[in-house]
């Protein structure tokens, strides 16, 4: 009986977290790989800012500087790697998209697993964050 009260309290407490409506994958991306630099606004200005030597870019004006569009493949292709931003590194090993290639390897080999696949939703949920933190 005081086993069952266990698991039942610990399946309420973890409900809201496990909520579709809580969890927002793309700002866990962002908050985890950008905002250090970025900022947690993307103006600019997160802790690791003022230590690079470039000047770090406020995102959340890309669609602003684009007419008003937010460049979507750009974007994809600056977080993938396959764009060329010298502060994420070089084509040939790109922070981000080497970060998130080997990060995307399975936990368990039981079941059928598509790297490129996880890889790709991860990069997608982090544009649509970057798109809802764009400034009006």
């Amino acid at each position: 009986m005081k086993k069952d009260k266990l698991i039942l309290l610990a399946l309420a407490v973890s409900l809201p977290v496990l909520s579709a409506d809580k969890l927002d994958i793309g700002k866990v991306e962002y908050d985890q790989s950008c905002a250090s630099c970025h900022g947690l606004d993307g103006k600019g200005k997160g802790p690791f800012s003022e230590a690079m030597q470039l000047t770090v870019p406020d995102i959340s004006t890309l669609a602003k500087r684009n007419g008003g569009v937010f460049p979507v493949s750009r974007v994809y292709d600056v977080i993938d790697g396959r764009e060329a931003v010298k502060a994420h590194g070089t084509r040939d090993m790109p922070i981000w998209g080497k970060h998130y290639s080997v990060s995307a390897a399975p936990r368990y080999d039981d079941y059928a697993y598509n790297p490129e696949a996880a890889v790709r939703g991860r990069i997608l949920s982090l544009i649509d964050y970057l798109y809802r933190l764009q400034s009006k």
